[in-house]
């Protein structure tokens, strides 16, 4: 196989930033396109030049794609990957991989069990300025990584959460910015810091009052490794100020993402509005290059249309695991994490203590201390 027949599950609005980073890749196929609503299906298929279907057993059954990806509201992508993993068809999924653990796992179960690859959106990982912080610890440039933090101070507007149906609700989109804005750093964080022994946190709605869901999060961590850090995420500074990772070092070498500065990317709606560059980096004999990577990842960004460009990044490593058959780089192992991180959250505000690692599903009526 040198080609890879990709379907999209959903018309939203994420989904035509994947339809048109599919247009670009080589080892994509895009054959179709999915939506309850026939007619919004055939409205994207016509943009796109690709079959609609509003029946996935359909779509699946007559052999148009050999994988998919899911592009619905978050607590609906359980289903759609469990009915494509049957049907041996594999799956990427956008951010959250779901809104609850045993979502998750109800979908690595049905990928092992079938033979087909699991993947998530996290393109951020993708960004030059953030693999250059994971190649410094695995070197070894800052020692063992001691502390590790996340900061987003981010802005959503009444007119956001109005503009889709589900935003704003648990039940329709799973959670606030824990689920909704800060997986990606939440994602780079545990990927640069391993794995974690206990989390306490707390939540709050301080100032959206038209929505269900919490616009702000405050958590502290220990990681197995001995290191500790901490989560701070918010939708209510206004104007956005950025969201940033930082990572600093047994050696006392510090190192900085600043994945989004200003308003921050709304799929759809805003393009990113700054470079994700690194903003910190101390390591000795190393601090000097700084500026010249900023100037360097500020011109690749100004040379392409960085919503479509890291998204494309994405997509092709995903594809590149099936023709190769190789695992991506954001598995459905991997995106349970950054599920298992805000759980944790959601659990310790309601139990009143720390939560400790690894978590599991509850089965409870209460989804995980949202509700």
């Amino acid at each position: 196989m040198d080609k890879v027949k990709v379907g999209i599950i959903g018309c939203g609005k994420v989904s035509h930033l994947h339809a048109q980073a599919l247009k670009e890749i080589g080892e994509a196929d895009f054959t179709s396109v999915y939506s309850r609503s026939l007619q919004k299906a055939k409205a994207f298929a016509e943009k796109y030049n690709v079959q609609g279907f509003d029946d996935l057993d359909e779509m699946f059954s007559k052999k148009v794609v050999d994988a998919v990806i899911i592009c619905t509201p978050h607590p609906n992508h359980a289903d759609v990957a469990v009915r494509a993993a049957k049907a041996g068809i594999h799956v990427l999924v956008e951010k959250p991989l779901a809104s609850s653990l045993e979502d998750c796992d109800a979908m690595i179960g049905a990928a092992k069990g079938n033979g087909i690859k699991l993947g998530m959106v996290g393109q951020r990982r993708f960004y030059p300025s953030v693999q250059r912080i994971k190649r410094a610890i695995d070197e070894g440039k800052i020692g063992r990584p001691i502390l590790g933090t996340v900061n987003i101070f981010g802005w959503r507007d009444e007119a956001y959460y109005s503009s889709d149906h589900w935003r704003g609700k648990w039940k329709e989109e799973g959670g606030g910015v824990l689920v909704n804005q800060a997986p990606h750093q939440i994602d780079i964080l545990q990927w640069y810091m391993g794995p974690i022994d206990e989390i306490y946190g707390c939540w709050s709605n301080l100032n959206h009052p038209y929505i269900e869901v919490e616009d702000t999060a405050v958590a502290v961590i220990k990681f197995k490794s001995g290191a500790i850090g901490n989560i701070l995420v918010t939708n209510s500074v206004n104007p956005a100020l950025y969201g940033k990772v930082h990572v600093y070092g047994e050696n006392g070498a510090a190192l900085g993402v600043q994945t989004d500065g200003g308003a921050m990317f709304i799929a759809g709606m805003s393009s990113i509005t700054e470079p994700p560059v690194n903003d910190l980096w101390t390591v000795k004999g190393e601090e000097q290059l700084l500026e010249k990577w900023k100037k360097e990842d500020t011109d690749l960004f100004n040379r392409i249309d960085p919503t479509v460009y890291f998204h494309k990044k994405q997509i092709e490593d995903f594809l590149r695991s099936i023709i190769k058959d190789t695992e991506p780089l954001i598995d459905g192992e991997e995106g349970r994490k950054t599920v298992e991180i805000f759980t944790a959250i959601y659990r310790s505000q309601r139990d009143k203590c720390p939560v400790k690692f690894p978590l599991e599903p509850e089965y409870k009526d209460d989804f995980d201390g949202r509700l």
